[in-house]
C-alpha cells in the first residue's frame, strides 16, 4: 500500500487537512509548517491523489494547449516544442499537468476550446496563436472561462496574453539587411488572418520606406503558412521569372520558410542571397555557405509567460500583470 496523506500527517506532526492545505498552498500554512510538511512529503515520496483532491476542490489542476499546427509540423518546428518545455516548467513548478491538442485550422481550434471547457477537463487554457476576430478567444470571454494567448489579440481589453514586438523585430531585421548593403529585398509571408503575420508584414514594409526603397511587389508572398513547402515554393517561383533580376534577400516569417527558401537555392548552387528567418530554430542539411540570419523570439520564455500569466490569475495572485512582451535577438551566421 502506498503512502497515505495521513501517513504524511503523523510524521510531520500535523493534521491531515493541514497537509492537504499545504499541498495547495494555502496562505492560512506558515511558511515554517509548509517547509516542514514539504520535507516529510520528499522523504516519504508521497504522491498525492489528484483525482481525489480534484473532486474535493472543484479543480483538475491541468492546463489546456490549443496547438495551431498539424502534428508533422509540430515535430519539426522547434517553436512548438520550446514554448510547451516553457509552459510546463511554469505548471510543474505550480503543480499543475498539461494537455494538448494540435489541428489544422481555427473551426478545429474552437471545437477543442469547446471540449475542454465543456467536459471541465482543464482549469484554464493556453492558444497558441492570435487570429484576426479570433473565434476562439470570443467564445472563450463569453464563456468567462480562464485563458492566455501566446500572440497578441485584436482586443487586449479582458484578454491575457504574452507576445513579441513583431513589427519591430521585423523592422529590425529588414534594417540589418539594408544596412548590409541589399536593397532588393523579398518578403515571405504567414499565413492570412494570423496577428503575427499582419504585424512582421507591416514591420517590413515600415524599414523599406524609412530608408527610401521601393517594394517590388513580385518579390511579395503573402498569405501562406510557416513551412519549408511554401518558402520552397515562393524561392522557385523568383528563380524561374527570368523577365526580372534576382532579389539580393529574403525576409522570412518563419525559420521553417527560411529552410525551403535555402534548399531552392542549393538546388541552384545560388549562396549570395541572404536570407532571415524567425524562432532561431536549427536548421539541419543547409548548405553551410548560405548567408543565415534569425530572429530569436525566445519562444521557451513565450511559453513560460503564457502559463505564468494564466496560473497566476487563476490562483487569485496580487499584483499579476495582464501581459507581457518578451524581447528578440538577432541570432547571425548561425549556419
Amino acid at each position: 500500500m502506498g503512502v497515505t496523506i495521513n501517513d504524511v500527517a503523523k510524521a510531520a506532526g500535523v493534521s491531515a487537512s493541514t497537509v492537504s492545505r499545504v499541498l495547495s498552498d494555502s496562505p492560512r500554512i506558515s511558511k515554517k509548517t509548509k517547509m516542514k510538511v514539504r520535507k516529510v512529503i520528499e522523504e516519504l515520496e508521497y504522491y498525492p491523489n489528484f483525482i481525489a483532491r480534484s473532486l474535493a476542490s472543484n479543480s483538475t489542476n491541468t492546463i489546456g494547449l490549443v496547438l495551431c499546427t498539424e502534428a508533422h509540423y509540430l515535430i519539426h518546428n522547434s517553436f512548438f516544442i520550446q514554448a510547451m518545455t516553457g509552459i510546463s516548467t511554469y505548471a510543474q513548478e505550480n503543480g499543475y499537468n498539461v494537455m494538448y491538442a494540435f489541428n489544422k485550422n481555427e473551426e478545429e481550434d474552437l471545437n477543442i476550446a469547446i471540449k475542454y471547457v465543456s467536459s471541465k477537463s482543464v482549469d484554464g487554457i493556453i492558444l497558441f496563436a492570435s487570429r484576426v476576430n479570433d473565434k476562439c478567444i470570443s467564445y472563450l470571454k463569453k464563456e468567462g472561462f480562464p485563458f492566455s494567448v501566446i500572440g497578441r489579440p485584436d482586443e487586449t481589453d479582458g484578454v491575457l496574453w504574452v507576445d513579441n514586438d513583431n513589427f519591430q523585430a521585423t523592422y529590425q531585421v529588414t534594417d540589418y539587411l539594408i544596412r548590409d548593403g541589399h536593397t532588393n529585398i523579398a518578403f515571405i509571408g504567414g499565413p492570412a488572418g494570423f496577428n503575427v503575420s499582419k504585424d512582421r508584414f507591416e514591420g517590413f514594409k515600415r524599414s523599406m520606406y524609412v530608408h527610401g526603397l521601393d517594394i517590388n511587389e513580385s518579390f511579395i508572398f503573402l498569405d501562406g503558412d510557416f513551412s519549408s513547402e511554401f518558402g520552397y515554393e515562393c524561392m522557385k517561383k523568383l528563380l524561374e521569372n527570368e523577365s526580372q533580376s534576382l532579389p539580393t534577400a529574403v525576409v522570412t516569417c518563419d525559420d521553417m520558410q527560411a529552410l525551403g527558401v535555402l534548399n531552392a537555392l542549393s538546388e541552384k548552387g545560388i549562396d549570395n542571397i541572404a536570407v532571415t528567418g524567425f524562432n532561431n530554430n536549427l536548421l539541419p542539411g543547409i548548405n553551410r555557405g548560405a548567408k543565415f540570419t534569425s530572429v530569436d523570439v525566445n519562444a521557451y520564455k513565450l511559453g513560460y509567460y503564457a502559463a505564468k500569466v494564466l496560473i497566476d490569475n487563476i490562483l487569485g495572485k496580487e499584483g499579476t500583470p495582464t501581459h507581457y512582451i518578451v524581447p528578440t535577438s538577432l541570432a547571425e551566421n548561425k549556419l
